[in-house]
């Protein structure tokens, strides 16, 4: 599968991978998630090469080049390292993104962490 925007299925996948991650809580959805969330409307949702699965998780594919970038927010849960779980996430994340854009499409991942519960 190489479409050229992101699809909703692709994020929603990330998503699961990362909630399936050990020692994550939750996704924390950034600004931009919760306006979108409260205005109900859809003003301001992203137009033609973002999608957002449900807070957390932004699939953007770059404009110039069959790249992709993740970037995953995420919330810990208490007793696990923010180290080792970033880096279960971000692999978990290319598990998910290689085979549904094929092994040569170049994934770049950032997991931020905001939070411990």
């Amino acid at each position: 599968m190489t479409d050229s925007k992101p699809s909703a299925q692709l994020a929603d996948a990330i998503t699961t991978a990362v909630l399936s991650t050990r020692g994550v809580a939750f996704l924390r959805p950034g600004l931009t998630d919760l306006l979108i969330a409260s205005s109900g409307s859809g003003w301001g949702r992203p137009a033609g090469d973002t999608t957002r699965a449900g807070g957390g998780v932004r699939v953007v594919r770059q404009k110039d080049s069959e790249a992709w970038t993740v970037e995953v927010t995420i919330v810990l849960r208490r007793g696990h390292r923010a180290l080792d779980v970033t880096r279960a996430v971000r692999a978990a994340v290319a598990e998910t993104v290689r085979p549904a854009r094929g092994p040569s499409v170049p994934v770049h991942v950032t997991v931020t962490v905001s939070g411990v519960v």
